[in-house]
């Protein structure tokens, strides 16, 4: 029954997929945006989908007081969602509303708090502004008014080495005032620097995986071979946020598989268990694995990254499971030109910043996109089956929509309903909880048969018990039994 039930979501599913958009977004259909929606499935095949985002508006000062945008590289969005980009083309930060209103400019005034193209900020809840001045080689703090504190230059450490290239580009700062910086070109992790400026140690760093085409190099190069060539080092991560419960999320460059880490204190990765792909599968083309150059976690726990190899902006829930894609190369509204830099105010909307166009792009999210958020927290809180309705209704206007059917089967299999579960993590190609799933089924199965499983197996006993003295029996006469004797001619008679 529930497999007829299942074939009858999947066909409805498959029909409204492409209308519902119009039904519930009129003047605002999916073939009004640019792009196509999809997620990835267990196959690593890109199966379509309803869009979870699509474009809203635009913001671009150039006809405000603070004039054009040059090469913007970050953004950061104040709990006031007020909005701080680095313009970094022209050495400053810019400070806007929401809608894109000049509050302030901060950093181009001359003298001591001068920028020298910065790339990355972190803004604090009273309003102080920490700034990655890049060329300046330092981190500028600033007051919630733009004016200038102080700053901390190259922090000096024997961990460091005398040859230590600092060039901050990214940073976050925790409650205790201790920044994480991201340094262009540093491979051993996020230099954790104290209120004081004083360097702390290496935080996160990545770790080179194994290979077997070093392996046979180490035992066949020769010492001379093996000095020339490159030494392989660790990636170097690209950029970093802070949730709001104090975890540290990174991208990594150069890697194909966790790109993206959530670091505990100790920067041990909490998001990953084993190998997990983000952005697209790459079969062909000129690159072959995701660049992320950018990340915001909201406050939900909802992860949204930019891949500049491909401009699309990726969704995930906080256990790192695909939301929603949205975006991609072209000049069209919704399309980026560059992008650098993702965020995301408290009502929901991302902001991406296209530095190709000197411009802020807004998206806003669709009615399917906000059921599904709201199907995700409360799986991701655990509460599989008050969310179990939810994803019921997303499967009713999306059968195509992995996720659903994993959340639905997890809820049955809390209420021990295995088998049915069993039949929701086949359609979300889920092996692992699957098995999971049939393992218990067979257990219960066996336990509710136990009196049959026993009378079979007495009876059993009982046939080989009678049977088997007979059978012996008979075995050891066919073994046994005599054969026909042939007469031999006697001594002095000719045959």
């Amino acid at each position: 029954m529930i497999g007829c039930k299942l074939k009858k979501t999947l066909l409805a599913g498959i029909l409204l997929t492409f209308i519902l958009p119009t039904l519930l977004l009129p003047g605002q259909a999916l073939a009004d945006a640019p792009y196509r929606g999809y997620t990835w499935n267990q196959l690593g095949d890109d199966v379509s989908s309803i869009n979870g985002y699509l474009y809203d508006s635009s913001i671009d000062p150039v006809n405000t007081g603070a004039g054009g945008l040059k090469n913007p590289e970050s953004l950061f969005i104040g709990e006031d969602d007020t909005l701080y980009v680095v313009d970094t083309g022209n050495s400053r930060i810019v400070h806007m509303d929401k809608d894109g209103g000049l509050i302030n400019i901060i950093g181009d005034a001359e003298g001591s708090g001068k920028l020298q193209e910065p790339k990355g900020m972190f803004v604090k809840a009273d309003g102080t502004v920490y700034v990655a001045d890049t060329k300046n080689q330092r981190i500028a703090i600033f007051d919630k008014n733009g004016k200038f504190i102080k700053d901390f230059l190259k922090p000096e450490s024997p961990l460091l080495g005398a040859k230590f290239s600092y060039s901050p580009s990214k940073l976050i700062v925790d409650k205790r005032d201790y920044m994480y910086v991201v340094s262009d070109g540093n491979t051993q992790g996020l230099l954790q620097i104290d209120s004081g400026g004083k360097f702390k140690g290496f935080y996160g760093a990545n770790h080179v995986g194994f290979s077997w085409t070093r392996l046979l190099i180490k035992f066949v190069a020769t010492k001379e071979q093996q000095n020339q060539l490159a030494t392989v080092k660790p990636s170097e991560f690209s950029n970093v946020d802070l949730d709001q419960e104090g975890f540290i999320y990174s991208t990594t460059l150069g890697e194909q598989v966790n790109q993206i880490k959530r670091l505990s204190p100790v920067g041990v990765d909490t998001l990953n268990i084993g190998n997990r792909w983000y952005g697209d599968y790459y079969n062909d083309g000129p690159f072959s694995m995701a660049s992320f150059m950018g990340i915001s976690v909201d406050k939900n726990g909802f992860i949204t990254v930019l891949d500049l190899q491909t401009s699309k902006v990726f969704q995930y829930d906080k256990l790192g499971n695909l939301l929603f894609s949205f975006g991609g190369t072209g000049d069209q509204n919704g399309l980026f030109v560059t992008p650098s830099a993702v965020e995301q105010t408290s009502d929901g909307l991302i902001y991406v910043v296209d530095k190709g166009r000197g411009r802020i792009d807004r998206f806003r999210t669709t009615p399917f996109a906000d059921l599904v958020h709201k199907a995700s927290l409360l799986y991701v809180d655990g509460s599989y089956d008050d969310a179990k309705s939810l994803w019921q209704e997303v499967l009713r206007l999306n059968a195509n929509y992995d996720m659903a059917y994993l959340a639905i089967g997890k809820a049955l299999y809390k209420d021990e309903q295995y088998k049915d579960a069993m039949s929701y993590f086949k359609l979300a190609r889920s092996k692992v909880d699957y098995s999971s799933a049939f393992r218990e089924y067979r257990k219960l199965y066996i336990r509710e048969h136990f009196i049959y499983f026993f009378a079979g197996g007495i009876g059993a006993l009982l046939l080989l018990f009678w049977s088997a003295p007979r059978l012996y029996r008979r075995f050891h006469a066919w073994l046994y039994r005599q054969k026909p004797t042939v007469l031999e001619p006697a001594k002095g008679e000719i045959g």
